[in-house]
């Protein structure tokens, strides 16, 4: 038997579901939000939050936003990105200068940040809201709804909804239950990640790093400085790639610290903080579908990863942001059918394609590693390049233009 009805349900309360919970409390839209753990908790991730993500929450909580992006234990706010190519030759990229109070970017744990986002939800009048509520199967009504089983607290409940968000993560089990889940090694990456303690040579503005050694490509390595002089340390390979030559990610990394040249040094005195653990990334590289019959998909969930540089919670919290309007839609419409709720699905491939497109292709030419060296170096020997290369992750335009051939043959003769 059902416990009870609720209009729209929300699985997860990470960046996706948070954002779709305080945009529907701001609509007045009464709504439950599920989450399986307790906050704060961790979330494997790399912990870089882009600008993207603070704009959207920033236009609700303003000052909520720019207090916690002061918080320095919690915290770091990042100037660039530092490439290493295949050679070793690494080349440093600075953001372009933000707009407005908010920073283009910062470095926070994931434990820190998304309960900093749960926290804004406190005092809802329209959430109710479930921890430790595990979603365990949905299913399709004979009434045109979807009933959810929960474990919360340890107890089955029932729940009967006419419009489910799946904002439970790259297992997603909305997707899987009402949609059907077929993993594609083409455009899934699976990932580890460490805290380490000690590294040495992080940069003195605290780029990101991201090396892409030869036998990683597609895929890098990274090292992302954290508050209180700690990394986020972790390695990624598309799992197409990891499967054809047997890759064991965590012993490679250790490799990594014991073997090369440089980052034996570098690691030679930091220390783990806690264990090395997995998860996987599917890739926004390919369209898919984001929504059906009484359910939209958001964040991993819905596979909206950047396939270059890894980062998701940007593109989730987008997600969020128009989940929360479709379910307003419709709600008004009292139409909850997969033709109606694919306007979701047209809104954010117009707001992302073109972004994830780029991404995918500057994905692919990493694995031509003498381009990459190429490019690298040609950037190192040309103050313009740089000034390019710093436009290129807020210009459209210009990373469209480094899909076109041409680009790398003007790279050759022109300085």
């Amino acid at each position: 038997m059902r416990e009870f009805d609720c209009p729209v349900v929300i699985a997860g309360a990470g960046p996706a579901g948070a954002t779709v919970s305080m945009f529907l409390e701001n609509e007045g839209i009464k709504h439950l939000l599920l989450e399986k753990d307790i906050f704060p908790r961790d979330k494997i991730c790399g912990d870089a939050i882009s600008s993207k993500a603070l704009q959207i929450i920033a236009r609700l909580k303003p000052d909520e936003v720019e207090a916690f992006g002061k918080e320095r234990d919690k915290t770091l706010l990042t100037n660039g990105i530092q490439f290493t190519a295949p050679n070793g030759k690494g080349v440093d990229i600075a953001f372009p200068k933000p707009k407005g109070n908010l920073p283009i970017g910062f470095i926070s744990r994931r434990m820190d940040f998304d309960n900093f986002l749960f926290n804004q939800l406190k005092g809802s009048k329209n959430a109710e809201i479930w921890q430790n509520a595990e979603l365990k199967d949905a299913e399709y009504d004979t009434d045109g709804g979807v009933t959810l089983t929960i474990n919360h607290n340890g107890s089955e409940r029932k729940i009967a909804t006419k419009l489910v968000i799946g904002s439970d993560g790259a297992r997603s089990v909305v997707k899987r239950k009402l949609q059907g889940f077929e993993q594609d090694d083409d455009h899934y990456c699976g990932g580890i990640r460490a805290y380490y303690n000690n590294v040495g040579g992080l940069h003195e503005q605290n780029y990101l790093e991201l090396h892409f050694m030869k036998e990683l490509l597609p895929g890098y390595f990274w090292i992302f400085p954290l508050p209180g002089g700690a990394a986020n340390v972790g390695m990624g390979m598309l799992s197409r790639d990891i499967k054809k030559k047997k890759v064991n990610l965590r012993k490679e990394m250790l490799s990594i610290f014991e073997n090369h040249p440089v980052m034996k040094k570098r690691f030679a005195n930091a220390t783990l903080d806690g264990n090395i653990v997995g998860w996987g990334l599917p890739f926004g590289s390919k369209k898919r579908q984001l929504s059906g019959n009484n359910y939209i998909l958001t964040g991993d969930a819905a596979s909206l990863i950047d396939p270059f540089t890894g980062e998701g919670v940007g593109n989730a919290v987008v997600s969020g942001l128009v989940a929360s309007r479709m379910a307003k839609k419709a709600i008004e419409a009292e139409d909850y059918s997969k033709e109606f709720l694919s306007e979701y699905d047209s809104i954010m491939y117009q707001k992302l394609w073109n972004e994830l497109k780029l991404s995918h292709t500057m994905q692919k030419l990493t694995t031509y590693p003498w381009l990459f060296n190429f490019v690298v170096n040609r950037i190192n020997a040309s103050k313009a390049l740089q000034d390019v290369f710093t436009n290129m992750f807020t210009d459209l335009e210009l990373r469209a233009k480094m899909e076109n051939p041409l680009f790398y043959v003007k790279l050759l003769f022109n300085r």
